[in-house]
């Protein structure tokens, strides 16, 4: 039986399209609100990534970094993003949910109660940034045992031997690091090496679905559409700032925003 993340690549692919996949951490700017812009912009999106707010991540900049504060000073406990999922999956336009987070959370709140409730509330896929192959081998195949994606990481420093065994080692989706840097830095690689380097993963095992994350913004992700999906996750997250700081609804501007980028790779 095919996953919902492998069903909404097909769909995409039948569609001549890349998948839009958005991030946005749980439980920013508050619980309710977080549910109410995963809903705004379901309609536009083809997968939707969770994160769940960490107090000293590694691999986001200011923005998201932001979202996950305000989230914590909000008293965000793991518990939330799966009431989170769950009410949201009970909504007729949801999508694929991919949580993503770091592995000390999971670590902390169980293995195997992670992966539980994961099914319990229709997850499909998981991101953890910081566990690496070959020492995400266990914890992967717990996850394939569940019927859940574990979601592997590329980046441009990936030695092309190591690359192969990744690919072969991933699920049905593996996420290409465009570049090196935080989440939300400037695009500091011309969309044309990425795609570049992108091509060179994809000749591997071309039947992998392989996206690009990190430094989609509108001004990029038109460049970039020839890829099997594209990542958005740090400009959601500089909208909803930008709403609070206007006192503005982040659950309308978000929606409008997403649906803009959308209207850009079709």
């Amino acid at each position: 039986m095919k996953s919902e993340i492998q069903l909404a690549f097909e769909k995409c692919r039948n569609q001549d399209r890349p998948a839009l996949i958005s991030y946005t951490v749980a439980s920013d700017p508050n619980k309710k609100k977080s549910l109410k812009i995963l809903e705004s912009i379901s309609s536009h999106v083809d997968i939707a990534e969770v994160g769940f707010p960490f107090s000293t991540p590694i691999g986001d900049g200011s923005q998201i970094q932001t979202s996950s504060y305000r989230a914590i000073k909000n008293g965000f406990k793991m518990r939330d993003i799966f009431q989170i999922v769950r009410a949201y999956k009970k909504t007729k336009i949801s999508k694929p949910i991919i949580l993503m987070g770091y592995y000390n959370m999971i670590f902390n709140y169980g293995e195997n109660k992670f992966l539980k409730d994961c099914r319990r509330v229709g997850v499909s896929g998981v991101i953890c940034v910081d566990l690496p192959w070959p020492e995400n081998k266990n914890f992967a195949n717990k996850c394939k045992k569940s019927s859940i994606n574990f979601i592997q990481l590329l980046s441009p420093t990936t030695s092309k031997d190591r690359m192969k065994k990744i690919v072969k080692a991933s699920h049905d989706m593996i996420y290409y690091i465009s570049m090196l840097s935080t989440t939300g830095g400037k695009l500091k690689v011309s969309p044309k090496k990425i795609l570049e380097n992108y091509n060179k993963i994809k000749n591997i095992n071309s039947k992998k679905n392989l996206v690009i994350g990190f430094g989609i913004t509108d001004k990029t992700i038109s460049k970039l559409k020839s890829a099997d999906g594209l990542v958005v996750g740090s400009a959601i997250c500089k909208k909803i700032s930008d709403s609070i700081k206007k006192r503005q609804n982040p659950v309308t501007n978000v929606g409008n925003m997403v649906k803009k980028l959308k209207a850009r790779i079709i």
